[in-house]
């Protein structure tokens, strides 16, 4: 018979099947037939499967075959010999017959496996469950690892034979901006070490009691601190410093201050190493001998001298809590306040928390039985009050301020730390020009010794001057004036200070908003200068919706001049000239004054350092910006409306290598360039016809602004030339309580104004610093915007075909003085700062009114004498405060 003839179906469970499968499946000899070999249909289908012989399987014998095969060999079903099912090829591994072969070589090659997983011989989630060997052997290799990691760490990091670089004594070097070396100063002008023989057992104590209570009895290495630590810089949280006083020592004397994962293993191990090699006395030693307490005091000696004028052997108990408390962070601890780098520093917080933590130092001591009872009691009965912050070795006259300027410009620029910046080993090229700082420093000593006596008349006395001076389209810082200097005692810089009301040179930004965006009746299409407002003393000030603003007694509230002088509808360019009130809180409050404050941003002008109420006072000049912000503001004008940050350093170096961040800033554009012009052409009218006509002796094309506030308490000139833009500001200030002072009767004139003394500083340094310079002018103004003359005004006034520059104003018959930009009457009677109530009696503060036309809001919390009673180094600074 062929072999490829079909046969008769065979019985189910015996013959040739049963035993093919006895004889390993060749009795034959023969491969199974290929699908489709016969050429009959079913074969094309595969309905039927054959062995070595020719003769059909059926379904059962293919069945008992497989569970045999797992029964013979453990392994997976999967795996089972098949011979050929459904006419199938062979699956790889054997020919026909040996698929209990193939089976069988599974299984071994499972058991053989190092790793067991998926496990062999499972099925389903047992699979996939990991068995008590591989966990355990897993367990042991990870834990073997860590050990022979940290084995190979301990063996291969060394103790340097050096202290860090930065533990020894540098300075920082700054620089003029021609590359002339202006002064080093920094922990190589204050550092020296001492034995712990001379160090006080009560400095000892206090620093243990407050951070390594275990300090003699640990092994320098605190684990559950640096995993802590570890975790927090994997998930960029905070970071967080040694937790031992060994870590503290050794991150301060042989590794940097960085904060990386790498840095805290070195430290670990070294400081384990450290604390095999040295004693716990040479430790503590070295610890207090090597941290920063703050004022550029490095080490305990250094900070008993700076703040306690004596030896560290000297020190009581008390004092020596203090300086101890000041290791949490001197800049949130010292008493001072350091409000130059951050306004949460402020004296008062600053005495509060250092209060509490030399309080809870003294009693850990206490409890940790250092100070008896009596000692305790002694201690704690006073605050040992630190002395004033002293001038440092080359830090006199201006060269502090400018040192102080050039510093928070670098802090806030860069990761460099504070302390990392004290240690010292920078070299800092600053923007500042020595022929202009000289320049801007006589200038107000001239004019001080012409028109101040403070040993004849009482009112003359803690007068203060601030100014600065910027290169418009740059932002470079070139001058600047920070006060008397720090061996007088004045450690606050002027030219960077806020609380100081900046008057009518805010009036600028009014206008600019004006021409930028109109005003809610011009569908914002800008106003031109020469629409006319009411000029009038005690003029009722309208909202959008006609109503007009009310005191708290539902009284019409009245916006004063300062002379009653009827002026009557005028343009803006007049009042700009003159310097009246009235025409610009109400050109402000139909302008909107969100826009007014988003102008003087553009300008440059910090948020932080503008009132929040955006009241009708708003436009008068209630914000406290610094004497650089109002340079660089005033830059943009002369720029023809570009904007660049100020800045005041151009490259930084440590131990010479260049440290990235201080790239000149962008320049941007703030205003349209015709915008910027037109209120250049104003300005330069204040100078030629107005309250600045004391800046026409400087004999060039300049511009400006004078400032006056409520009770003369202070008084500014802010003007530019095409090359160079400056801000004058003066007043007086109570030593004290840092509150300002009136200036009436100063100089024995009856009240001073920023066309006054100001101006007659910033005429003197201008002449010095442009001496040789040519008079490029400013660029032609064009005609702007519409004229729209305010409600009430007499009649419309069509747009003139001349430019406003055409048209310079003559002086009135009877010509006022600059009028201060604050209602003059008192809280009291009137709005005060614009306490004022609406139609419905509720009190007046400010915001932006409904319709994103900016009309003040009711406001119940605005009753505080906003920025013209007390000032500081924060918010109307330089930078602001943090992140600057």
């Amino acid at each position: 018979m062929s072999e490829h003839r079909r046969k008769p179906p065979q019985p189910q469970g015996g013959g040739r099947a049963a035993a093919r499968r006895g004889q390993s499946g060749s009795s034959s000899g023969r491969r199974a037939a290929p699908r489709g070999a016969t050429g009959s249909p079913s074969d094309s289908y595969g309905s039927g499967s054959y062995d070595a012989g020719g003769e059909e399987r059926t379904y059962g014998g293919r069945a008992e075959a497989r569970r045999a095969a797992q029964r013979s060999t453990g392994g997976s079903r999967r795996r089972a010999a098949e011979p050929g099912r459904g006419g199938r090829r062979a699956a790889p591994g054997g020919p026909a017959g040996p698929g209990r072969g193939r089976g069988r070589g599974a299984a071994v090659s499972d058991r053989k496996r190092l790793i067991d997983y998926p496990r062999a011989g499972k099925y389903g989630w047992q699979r996939w469950l990991p068995s008590w060997k591989l966990v355990s052997g897993l367990c042991i290799g990870f834990f073997g690892s860590l050990v022979a990691v940290a084995g190979i760490g301990y063996a291969m990091v060394g103790v340097p034979n050096e202290e860090n670089a930065a533990a020894l004594s540098q300075n920082n070097v700054y620089y003029w901006s021609n590359g002339q070396q202006m002064v080093a100063t920094g922990s190589g002008q204050n550092r020296q070490n001492v034995t712990i023989e001379r160090i006080p057992p009560a400095m000892q104590q206090a620093v243990i009691s407050a951070e390594n209570k275990t300090f003699y009895k640990d092994s320098g290495v605190d684990p559950m601190g640096i995993a802590r630590a570890l975790a927090n810089m994997a998930r960029g949280g905070d970071t967080q410093g040694g937790s031992t006083i060994t870590q503290q020592f050794v991150k301060n004397t042989y590794l940097s201050q960085e904060q990386t994962i790498t840095r805290k293993f070195k430290e670990m191990f070294i400081s384990i190493k450290v604390g095999t090699k040295l004693s716990k006395n040479e430790i503590l030693q070295g610890y207090l001998n090597t941290s920063y307490y703050g004022r550029g005091a490095y080490g305990i000696q250094a900070a008993a001298q700076t703040y306690y004028g004596k030896n560290a052997e000297d020190l009581e108990p008390s004092e020596c809590a203090f300086l101890a408390a000041l290791l949490k962070g001197p800049t949130y601890y010292d008493p001072a306040g350091n409000e130059s780098l951050d306004t949460a520093a402020n004296a008062k917080d600053n005495r509060k928390r250092s209060e509490t933590r030399w309080r809870w130092i003294l009693e850990q001591m206490h409890n940790d039985k250092k100070l008896t009872d009596a000692q305790y009691q002694e201690a704690i009965k006073k605050y040992p009050e630190p002395q004033g912050r002293k001038a440092t070795k080359g830090m006199t006259g201006q060269i502090s301020y400018l040192v102080d300027t050039a510093k928070k410009y670098v802090l806030n620029n860069s990761n460099i730390s504070e302390r990392d910046f004290d240690r010292g080993g920078y070299q800092i090229k600053t923007t500042f020009q020595k022929s202009k700082v000289e320049a801007l420093a006589k200038a107000v000593k001239t004019v001080e010794k012409e028109k101040l006596d403070p040993e004849k008349r009482e009112l003359d006395k803690h007068v203060q001057f601030g100014a600065a001076s910027v290169k418009p389209n740059d932002g470079a810082i070139v001058a600047l004036y920070g006060g008397a200097g720090y061996e007088k005692g004045h450690f606050n810089n002027n030219a960077d200070t806020s609380g100081v009301p900046v008057g009518s040179t805010w009036k600028p930004f009014v206008l600019a908003a004006a021409m930028e965006y109109g005003t809610y009746r011009t569908d914002g299409v800008g106003v031109s200068p020469l629409s006319k407002y009411n000029g009038n003393d005690d003029l009722k000030v309208r909202k959008p919706d006609g109503s007009y603003y009310l005191r708290k007694d539902n009284s019409i509230f009245r916006q004063q001049n300062e002379s009653d002088h009827p002026w009557g509808y005028i343009t803006l360019r007049k009042a700009m000239e003159q310097s009246v009130n009235t025409p610009f809180v109400q050109l402000g409050v139909d302008v909107g004054m969100a826009r007014v404050r988003e102008v003087a941003k553009r300008s440059g002008i910090l948020d932080q350092s503008m009132v929040q109420e955006l009241n009708p006072s708003f436009a008068l000049g209630t914000s406290t910006p610094s004497a650089i912000r109002m340079a660089d503001a005033y830059a943009t004008f002369a720029a023809a409306g570009k904007q660049a940050a100020p800045y005041s350093v151009t490259s930084v170096k440590f131990n010479g290598q260049e440290v990235e961040g201080f790239d000149k800033p962008r320049v941007t554009r703030a205003m349209p360039e015709n915008v910027a012009n037109n209120v250049t052409n104003v300005l330069e009218n204040v100078i030629q016809n107005g309250t600045g006509k004391n800046a026409l002796s400087l004999g060039r094309t300049a511009a400006g602004k004078t400032g006056t506030t409520d009770e003369n308490k202070s008084a500014w000139f802010v003007g530019y030339t095409k090359q160079l833009s400056t801000s004058v500001a003066m007043f007086r200030e109570d030593p004290k309580s840092a509150k300002l002072l009136s200036m009436n009767g100063t100089a024995g004139e009856e009240s001073i104004h920023g066309g006054d003394v100001p101006t007659l500083v910033w005429t003197e340094y201008m002449k010095a610093a442009l001496k040789g310079l040519p008079d490029p002018g400013f660029p032609e103004a064009e005609t702007i915007g519409k004229v729209q003359d305010a409600v009430g005004a007499p009649s419309p006034t069509p747009t003139p075909s001349i430019t406003p520059s055409e048209t310079p104003s003559s002086s009135p018959s009877a010509t006022p003085s600059e009028t201060p930009t604050q209602p003059s009457p008192s809280p009291s009677d009137t709005c005060g700062f614009f306490g004022c109530e609406n139609d419905g009696g509720t009190e007046n503060g400010g915001g932006t009114g409904a319709g994103g036309e900016g009309s003040p809001s009711p406001s119940p919390s605005d009753t505080s004498d906003i920025g013209g009673n007390t000032r500081g180094n924060g918010n109307g600074g330089f930078f602001g405060g943090p992140a600057g």
